[in-house]
């Protein structure tokens, strides 16, 4: 019995000849083949190119991707860029110690000090030295010798009338008004009174009589009409005479009682007192 020819197993489509020519199956390459090997490799190629463009793509991609993140400063070329806040992660700072207000006070006035002394060292420098180069030139004054001390006029003086002697009274006491009460009984005897007011000097005498060195003959008058008075002398150029009612003061000398006759004038408060009178000078018209 004869068995049908092999054939593709079951399931399994038939090759279909493509209008093939019989000649070419005994093995000898046929045209179509070829072509289709050639069609084949044109196709990978251009498969093969997309793939190569897919990937320039993809790379440049990816560059984008590092350039973009590289802008964020965190890294660089791939490396971490360590930042401020990394750097006090990674190193903290050392605690330190608190101190006492106390001893922080101190430390600012030593400091203030020391500031000090440096700025004024620093000015005695430069003033040596400009005074060294002679840009500043230092004069001290020379001693005045002391004034001779005042004493007491010692000539002998006259009485002089009433009505040529010039006085201003003044109150050194606290009693109000005194000043103008011994003013009025003044010009009661003939005194031109000028001026009236009140005073802070101090005296511890009754009254005291203050003129200048033209002023000794209507000081002396002057001093015949109070008693227990004290005189002391000014730079003044005229012959005015101030009269200073103090707190010890009474009244004055009754007009009888008024001594006329030439003599010196009284000042306990000076010294030395005098010891032999001068020549009398002539009275103040």
């Amino acid at each position: 019995m004869t068995s049908p020819p092999a054939g593709p197993p079951s399931g399994t489509p038939a090759k279909k000849n493509d209008g093939a020519n019989p000649a070419t199956e005994g093995g000898a390459p046929s045209t179509s083949g070829t072509a289709d090997a050639v069609a084949l490799s044109a196709g990978q190629r251009r498969r093969a190119a997309r793939d190569e463009r897919r990937q320039a793509k993809d790379a440049l991609y990816e560059l984008r991707r590092a350039r973009k993140k590289a802008k964020d400063g965190t890294s660089l070329r791939g490396h971490h860029i360590v930042n401020a806040q990394g750097l006090a992660e990674a190193f903290p700072p050392p605690e330190t110690p608190e101190f006492e207000p106390v001893t922080v006070r101190r430390r600012i006035l030593h400091g203030a000090i020391l500031v000090l002394l440096l700025a004024m060292l620093v000015a005695a420098l430069v003033l040596a030295n400009m005074v060294q180069r002679g840009e500043i030139e230092l004069k001290f004054g020379q001693w005045k010798p002391l004034s001779a001390p005042v004493s007491c006029p010692s000539e002998t003086l006259g009485y002089a009338p009433n009505a040529s002697v010039t006085v201003n009274v003044f109150n050194g006491g606290s009693t109000e008004g005194k000043a103008g009460v011994v003013a009025e009984e003044l010009k009661k005897r003939g005194f031109l009174v000028k001026d009236v007011a009140n005073t802070t000097r101090d005296y511890s005498a009754p009254a005291v009589v203050i003129s200048g060195a033209k002023g000794h003959s209507a000081a002396y008058t002057l001093q015949k009409n109070f008693p227990d008075t004290d005189y002391v002398q000014d730079d003044r150029q005229d012959a005015t005479v101030d009269v200073i009612i103090t707190a010890n003061y009474g009244a004055l000398v009754a007009v009888p009682k008024v001594d006329t006759n030439p003599g010196v004038l009284s000042c306990p408060g000076l010294s030395p007192a005098p010891s032999t009178p001068a020549v009398s000078a002539p009275a103040v018209p």
